[in-house]
């Protein structure tokens, strides 16, 4: 990805989360310059990855594969003595179509959330223990209330609605076409998407960067 692509889709995302009325702590704005100057003070933001993370899987197509992240709190499942915190949580926008590819979790428990904009589309798998994707019918959690679907079949989620993803279960999920980017809510267990990613294709979680230009904001990867 190119910087000046990132630039531009934080600069939007912002707009996008504002819009909504959701407040955004402070980092989320902070130039490189900010974090030189917050450098004593902003350990656990760093150690934790907090902030901006914007990926297109490696597949330089971020409008048909991709991700804007803003990971607002999380813990440490390295240094649980100074980072104690058993809960994450984080902000995704994705748009019409554009797909999060499919993927599960070893370690993390999570609910996804759409918090406001379009209809949020997620496909779901049940795993084997080698890690195979499998046909057979996916039993979840809508908001307290139990459903079964057969594998892969499009569940819409509208404003307001959650869905609950278990270790192991294999999901991927887009905007649906018509209806607009989705502003995304996670509530999870503590998040390390260094080593807790299964992607069924051989994807990379993080962008490789061409600097065409000045950084305006940092991504998790690069404090």
């Amino acid at each position: 990805m190119k910087r000046s692509e990132i630039n531009r889709l934080i600069d939007e995302a912002i707009v996008f989360i504002e819009s909504h009325g959701f407040k955004m702590p402070p980092f989320a704005y902070w130039t490189p310059e900010i974090w030189q100057n917050m450098k004593a003070t902003s350990q656990e933001i760093k150690d934790n990855m907090l902030g901006w993370d914007i990926t297109d899987f490696g597949c330089n197509d971020f409008s048909h594969r991709g991700l804007v992240v803003l990971t607002i709190r999380n813990g440490n499942q390295h240094d649980k003595a100074n980072y104690p915190k058993p809960y994450a949580e984080k902000l995704l926008i994705a748009d019409e179509d554009q797909e999060t590819p499919i993927h599960f979790h070893w370690s993390k428990m999570e609910d996804i959330i759409n918090r406001g904009g379009g209809d949020l589309v997620v496909e779901l798998w049940n795993s084997d223990a080698q890690e195979n994707k499998l046909d057979t019918p996916v039993q979840v959690s809508i908001d307290g209330t139990r459903h079964t679907f057969n594998a892969g079949q499009s569940i819409i989620l509208v404003p307001g609605q959650s869905i609950t993803l278990v270790q192991g279960m294999y999901h991927r999920f887009y905007g649906k076409k018509g209806k607009g980017k989705v502003l995304i809510g996670e509530v999870s267990a503590v998040n390390d998407d260094n080593i807790d990613n299964r992607f069924y294709e051989n994807l990379p979680r993080f962008p490789q960067i061409e600097e065409d230009e000045q950084p305006r904001y940092m991504l998790i990867t690069e404090y």
